[in-house]
Formats: C-alpha cells, structure tokens, sequence
C-alpha cells in the first residue's frame, strides 16, 4: 500500500486530490518505446516511459506527477518502485530495456548500510541484469552527478548496464566523469532541432567521436520524419529513437 497525505503534495501544479487518486488507484501505466539499429532498422531494445491516468482515464504528464512527489520522498519512491515492477513484469521479451531511475528515489531506497546490497532497486535489478539497462538524468545540479556516480557504481557492481539520458539539453549539465563510467549516451531531441546549427554541431560530433573511440554506443532522441533519420546517418549514431517509430510503441495499463 502506498502511503500520502494531502500535506505532503499541497505545492503541486496537480491539485492534491488528484494526485490521491492516482496513488490509490494506482492508475499507472507504462509505455515501451522500441530503440532502433540504425544499421538495419531492427528493434535493438525498447525504453519504458512511465504513464498515469486521471479518473477519467485521460492521461496526465508524467512530468507533472514526478514533480508533485518530490515534495513526499518516501511516496516518491514507492511510487517510482511499483512502476518499476511494473514495467520489469511487462516488458517485451528478447530485447534489452531501458528503465529511467530517479535519483531521489534510488537513495530513498537505501534500507542499509551497504549501498549496494541494501538498495531497494538493486535487489529488485539484479533479477534483470543481463537485459537491464539503467537511464540516469542529466540533471544542473553538482550534488546530482555525485548522485549518479554512486549509482553507476552500484549497478555496476551488478553488472548492470547504464545510460545518460538528456545529453545537450539546455538545461543539463555535462559531468564528464559520469559520462565516462555510462555504457550509453542518450542525445537529446534538441540535437534534432538543431541541426541545422554548424556550432552546435561542433560539439555534437565531437560527443559522438568520443563516444566512438571510448566504444560506447550513442542513441539519438526525437526522430519524428525520414529527414531526422538522415541526419542521426550523417552524425553516426548506433541507435535513434522517436515518434517515427510510433506504430511499435507497446502500452500497458497495471
């Protein structure tokens, strides 16, 4: 049972009773959007988005719900844990999957002294290892990629792959002792939008050439038409992602 009073989520842009409801109901939903090889446009592995779901049964942006539960970690985390089940229980079979990881949420977790056997998630991971991949955000706040580093120590530690999610966002900030300890670098849809950005591709390429010689494969976010695709070719990435592949998005409800 997940546990939150109205106290707790009185700051949010969602009104409290809404945000009850979804708690109680558990009106959660996962969405797994496919990863594809660039090479030969095969489903290399899938990304799981989490989803929520008013009484109505309209969606609400997840954005919106997260923020909210930021201000009750311990509903935070028992929220983020049950959609982590959740999307683990469902997942398409065959193929490696990308889970998001909140970073409040993982130490929320911490039921002991030793971070790695004491963690919630990772007792929960270490059951999927071999296909799981774990996305960190790249958030603007030093104290986050202290964060992320003792996360990617710990799931390594378990042989758990891991991501950095949001790279080139505008509002991240690129810490490069997280980047060189990640398996994968996720680019940001804004590489897409500006493409057509000579400096900005400057740096682009040179996170992608890094990225080639450290052997870790780059996946491009927010290809939405055939041009998007041409250009993730001119950049070189390993894999692209986006609504241009919506026809494979898989969505389950709990």
């Amino acid at each position: 049972m997940i546990f939150v009073s109205h106290s707790s989520i009185s700051n949010s842009l969602l009104s409290s009773d809404l945000l009850l409801s979804i708690i109680e109901k558990q009106a959660f939903g996962v969405e797994y959007q496919p990863i594809i090889a660039l090479d030969n446009q095969a489903i290399f592995a899938y990304e799981a988005l989490s989803r929520f779901f008013d009484d109505d049964q309209q969606p609400i942006r997840p954005d919106l719900v997260f923020a909210a539960l930021h201000d009750s970690p311990l509903t935070l985390h028992q929220v983020e844990l049950a959609q982590k089940k959740l999307q683990l229980v469902n997942a398409p079979s065959g193929k490696r999957l990308f889970i998001n990881l909140d970073q409040d949420s993982y130490f929320q977790g911490q039921q002991g002294i030793d971070a790695d056997s004491d963690n919630t998630y990772v007792t929960l991971f270490k059951q999927f290892s071999s296909e799981l991949v774990v996305e960190l955000i790249e958030n603007s706040e030093i104290n986050d990629a202290k964060m992320s580093l003792q996360m990617i120590k710990s799931m390594g530690n378990h042989q758990i792959k891991t991501a950095l999610d949001d790279v080139c966002n505008e509002h991240s900030m690129l810490s490069t002792m997280v980047l060189e300890r990640v398996d994968y670098i996720k680019l940001d849809r804004l590489v897409v939008q500006n493409k057509e950005n000579s400096s900005f591709l400057l740096l682009v390429n040179a996170l992608v050439g890094y990225a080639k010689q450290a052997e870790k494969a780059v996946i491009l976010e927010g290809i939405e038409t055939p041009e998007d695709l041409e250009f993730a070719r001119s950049l070189g990435v390993t894999y692209v992602q986006g609504f241009l592949f919506k026809d494979k998005f898989i969505k389950v409800r709990a």
